[in-house]
């Protein structure tokens, strides 16, 4: 709530309650009240006139497609760990057999470590 924690609320709270005094603490609560009334009339004045202007194509809207939450790394990359592949890998090819003589020994590559 625009950076301020509960402490720090409450004492504005009291604050503006010892500046505005008992007296005029109605007058201040009934235009807080016209205030919140004229922000909500022109809400759903500005969502009815975008209906209005974006007619029937609005309702044909997918709007969880263009959620960008969607988008999350770690949900992308477990959707891909999750999801089934369209074919299996082949097999793995099996490596022939060699068996070596007694007493003769295994080939030996210099280059590879």
């Amino acid at each position: 709530m625009l950076g301020i924690n509960g402490g720090e609320a409450i004492i504005l709270v009291l604050l503006v309650l010892f500046i505005i005094g008992p007296e005029r603490l109605p007058e201040y609560a009934e235009k807080l009240k016209d205030l919140v009334k004229s922000a909500k009339r022109y809400a759903t004045g500005a969502t009815a006139e975008l209906k209005e202007t974006l007619g029937p194509e609005l309702a044909d809207v997918d709007w969880r497609k263009l959620d960008p939450r969607q988008y999350d790394p770690r949900t992308i990359v477990r959707q891909a760990l999750l999801e089934d592949d369209d074919e299996p890998p082949p097999p793995p090819r099996p490596t022939p057999l060699v068996r070596l003589a007694p007493g003769e020994r295994a080939p030996f590559d210099p280059e590879a470590t």
